[in-house]
């Protein structure tokens, strides 16, 4: 195996429990590519941002490399996923008026990748790719959740969360940047589904096996008494999006 692959054994979990992303989004990166023809989504995971993308454009590839991740993928009439990675993404030379990563970006090789969107990608075509960063709820909650990601779950994130913490803006990219609008993240939650959320963090399963406990369970008084009473609450993310034209 040649990629990290941290979330086959959650992955209907990652496709059920996982933010989405604001439509506003997909209508503006449509408007910047130069055709609607082919947008391809890399690392796609559960096909969010795919099947977001296949609304606008006439077809969709999803290039994503766990079997299962595909397998829980959301399905739409003109996506087509394979089986492929950000280095290596099977697509035809200079076929894509767009490629998009969404939540993916720190996981790649970024010189190799970077190769292969200039190999993809038709010229003035994009690349865009994003993530985004905690939860802003309230004060109280905000607090609890950062205790299990900081104090917790710390020591076993993966030294690529970095890039996503640093919202990718450090990323040296070789091609030429295109200004990017603020774009809103932000959805209603009940606090099961926060828990469902935060079930999904990949340094969940390394903090157990060291520990013999659940971080989540650790944490799940805190974050139900901040929580309290209210059925549901907004949930907001920051989101960083990077767009670039070939």
């Amino acid at each position: 195996m040649t990629f990290k692959d941290l979330f086959s054994l959650q992955a209907a979990d990652y496709a059920r429990f996982r933010p989405v992303y604001p439509p506003e989004l997909f209508t503006w990166l449509a408007s910047v590519a130069p055709a609607r023809r082919l947008a391809v989504d890399v690392g796609t995971g559960n096909g969010q941002a795919a099947v977001a993308l296949a609304a606008h454009f006439e077809r969709v590839i999803g290039v994503e490399p766990s079997d299962d991740q595909r397998a829980n993928a959301a399905p739409a009439p003109n996506v087509e996923y394979r089986r492929g990675t950000a280095e290596a993404t099977g697509v035809d030379a200079a076929s894509a008026d767009l490629l998009t990563v969404a939540q993916a970006f720190h996981w790649f090789k970024h010189d190799a990748f970077f190769a292969e969107v200039r190999r993809a990608v038709r010229p003035g075509g994009c690349l865009a790719f994003w993530c985004y960063g905690l939860t802003t709820i309230s004060p109280e909650i905000d607090a609890a959740v950062h205790h299990y990601y900081e104090d917790l779950l710390g020591p076993y994130w993966e030294p690529e969360r970095r890039l996503v913490e640093q919202g990718y803006r450090n990323v040296a990219v070789p091609f030429d940047p295109i200004d990017v609008p603020p774009f809103a993240m932000q959805l209603s939650w009940t606090f099961d589904h926060l828990l469902g959320y935060l079930g999904t963090w990949s340094p969940r399963k390394r903090f157990l096996a060291e520990h013999g406990k659940d971080a989540l369970e650790l944490a799940l008084p805190r974050l139900r008494a901040a929580w309290g009473a209210d059925g549901e609450r907004p949930v907001a993310w920051p989101l960083s999006v990077r767009a670039f034209r070939l």
